[in-house]
């Protein structure tokens, strides 16, 4: 049996067509369907198992702080603290490309909103601490997009 190789990839984010720099984590995107349990009249121990309706759970920005404020400008348009108004929900995009930079798959998530914002994550006086910003969103669902130069 072949060994499977896990691929290492590089990836970037964007949105309002802008490159967001310094994101080093970004959370799993995945969804899930609630399940509605029914159970028979006749046989009250058999239970049939549905699908429900299908969510889209948050997904999580993360970066060294840094002097970019794209974070911080989004999630005060939420807030309230943002002077002029602006979009709240935006389009993002997640490109991922080989450990050569070329682009493999994108995926364009919906209509995303900010629902939690970090300005750092942690201190500790140590002497070694490495201030992480992060943004979770919130998300109505995503598509897969294949570049036209996939060699498959």
């Amino acid at each position: 049996m072949k060994k499977k190789e896990c691929l290492e990839y590089l990836f970037r984010v964007s949105w309002d067509n802008a490159v967001i720099p310094g994101v080093c984590r970004a959370g799993a995107l995945r969804g899930s369907a609630d399940v509605i349990e029914m159970r028979e009249g006749s046989d009250p121990g058999h239970v049939h198992r549905l699908p429900g309706q299908w969510k889209f759970d948050p997904i999580t920005l993360e970066r060294g702080v840094s002097h970019d404020s794209a974070y911080e400008s989004w999630a005060n348009t939420v807030s309230g603290a943002a002077g002029a108004p602006a979009p709240v929900r935006k389009e993002v995009q997640i490109d991922l490309l080989d450990h050569k930079g070329k682009l493999i798959v994108v995926y364009h998530l919906h209509r995303c909103w900010p629902s939690a914002y970090a300005a750092f994550t942690q201190l500790v006086d140590d002497g070694r601490s490495c201030l992480i910003e992060a943004l979770t969103l919130q998300h109505e669902g995503w598509e897969r997009q294949v570049p036209l130069n996939d060699p498959a």
